[in-house]
């Protein structure tokens, strides 16, 4: 049997019941220097790639593997005192900037379209209750399940002949990324429903209030950190998806960023793209941040993390 020094739990000295050192090793109360060397070499093995792919947007050179100093111009466009390569800018580039804005838009809809839709399906399937609604429950989970390829392929199939009223372009990326997000939008919000329980709707009705008004006045306010989580991961999760947005784009006019990295990176690629993935992945970081420092004001004086709650998923 071990016992632990007074600075328990976490004591880098430990006993044993006849008083005898025991070595780090053998510490059951250490802290887990191993598990958190592994972790941190996972994370950073994720993101050499990515710092990598940021700093070749900034290369004085069309070169995408050698560094020829810092410059800003594959960004902001041509500079005189640099070579003919710096013509296909970010800024210069007509295809990219479409990409983006494309890549944009789509977010923004599928945000204000998702949330309200998937907030409105967890209450009602919280709150539902009969033989089916389990089976409903199941239902509105499959998005969440199905490989992606299945659902773009699918989608793309019900969009060309059962709906070909649609056709394919912004509408049925909109449809698309709508279906794919509501299932993230449900599990979150319908975790955090769990979590509160019916007490507080419940004493609202106590003092008076319909039920209309308890969810609006009670349980609406205690469900936007959920409903923020939520929103924050279907605006990143939409901006960077490519499966389902490669089958429902249709042509050029509509492409996203995501697509256009796919089929630009096959062919001549220049540091003006890495520049483009840069700014989407800036676009997925601010989203997440904004979400985070929204949180955490919305927190101030109550206590908690709002890193928790921009996880979202309480299981």
């Amino acid at each position: 049997m071990t016992t632990v020094g007074i600075n328990a739990p976490g004591a880098a000295d430990a006993w044993d019941e006849k008083k005898r050192y025991v070595p780090p090793w053998r510490n059951p109360w250490r802290r887990p220097y191993i598990l958190s060397g592994l972790t941190w070499l996972y994370i950073l093995w994720s993101l050499v790639p990515v710092l990598i792919s940021i700093q070749f947007s900034f290369n004085n050179s069309r070169s995408r593997s050698a560094w020829a100093g810092f410059t800003t111009d594959w960004y902001t466009g041509t500079s005189d005192e640099l070579s003919p390569a710096f013509e296909a800018s970010l800024v210069d580039n007509a295809e990219y900037l479409r990409g983006l804005e494309n890549s944009l838009l789509l977010a923004i809809a599928t945000t204000l379209i998702a949330v309200p839709i998937g907030t409105a399906l967890a209450l009602g399937l919280t709150r539902w209750r009969s033989r089916t609604s389990n089976v409903a429950n199941g239902i509105s989970l499959f998005p969440l399940v199905t490989p992606e390829l299945v659902l773009g392929s699918a989608l793309f199939l019900v969009i060309t002949t059962l709906y070909s009223g649609i056709g394919l372009g912004r509408p049925a990326l909109i449809l698309g990324h709508v279906t794919f997000s509501i299932s993230f939008i449900l599990v979150i919000v319908r975790s955090r429903l769990l979590s509160i329980g019916w007490e507080y709707e419940t004493a609202g009705q106590d003092l008076g209030a319909t039920r209309l008004q308890a969810i609006r006045t009670v349980l609406l306010p205690m469900l936007m950190p959920a409903i923020f989580a939520s929103a924050a991961i279907t605006f990143a999760a939409s901006l960077d998806d490519f499966v389902v947005s490669n089958f429902l784009y249709g042509n050029a006019e509509y492409i996203t960023v995501p697509v256009l990295l796919y089929t630009t990176v096959k062919a001549a690629p220049s540091p003006a793209l890495n520049a483009l993935a840069t700014v989407l992945l800036m676009g997925t970081m601010a989203a997440l941040l904004l979400a985070y420092v929204v949180l955490r004001l919305r927190r101030r004086g109550e206590g908690g993390s709002a890193l928790d709650d921009l996880a979202g998923i309480e299981m």
